[in-house]
């Protein structure tokens, strides 16, 4: 039994999900997704003491059918979070002169190059763009990704870090908020 896919997937109060043919569809709060099913894998909804559950179950014990199963079993799980909690990755830009601003539902991007690059957001991701303001602290400009769907909102998160990658040396570049940066020792003058 896979130990992820073996797990019943809760459904809280609000969530409304239905199940036509392969498609899954799940309802929330926050909005609505949906998401076909491989035919190998089974996905029924059940009350389980007292209260609704997704249970995931697969044919055989083969390989790729142990996979799937643990697979689909998580995201499952993602989609019914997303639409009750929703999804947030805050990005922090490090470095001297580098900017974020946000006009409608494009983002605005100064990060040293010799042009400003514009990231136009799909239509499901709010972005928020802010700069704190104190003195002596952190004045990095942060972004701020919003979306009901996980996989399409790190996937935006990813893109925008490899616009700039951080450096080993200063730390420079779009990064997660308090994400550990494994610094490189720099060069020192001999005496």
């Amino acid at each position: 039994m896979s130990r992820v896919g073996g797990n019943p997937v809760l459904v809280p109060s609000g969530v409304e999900i239905r199940i036509e043919g392969r498609v899954l569809h799940v309802k929330g709060t926050k909005g609505g997704l949906s998401r076909e099913i491989d035919p190998n894998i089974k996905v029924e909804k059940k009350d389980l003491s007292g209260s609704t559950h997704i249970v995931v179950s697969r044919p055989t014990d083969q390989k790729h059918h142990k996979a799937l199963h643990g697979l689909y079993r998580s995201l499952i799980h993602g989609m019914v979070v997303g639409v009750s909690e929703g999804y947030v990755r805050e990005l922090e830009v490090v470095g001297v002169g580098y900017k974020a601003s946000v006009q409608k539902n494009i983002l605005e991007l100064h990060l040293g190059y010799s042009h400003p690059i514009y990231f136009v957001m799909p239509e499901e991701v709010k972005v928020s763009a802010e700069t704190p303001k104190g003195r002596g602290g952190n004045n990095n400009p942060r972004i701020k990704l919003e979306s009901i769907d996980k996989e399409l909102v790190g996937k935006v998160a990813a893109k925008l870090r490899s616009l700039r990658k951080v450096e080993p040396y200063k730390g420079k570049g779009i990064r997660y908020l308090n994400e550990q940066v494994r610094r490189k020792a720099g060069k020192t003058a001999k005496k």
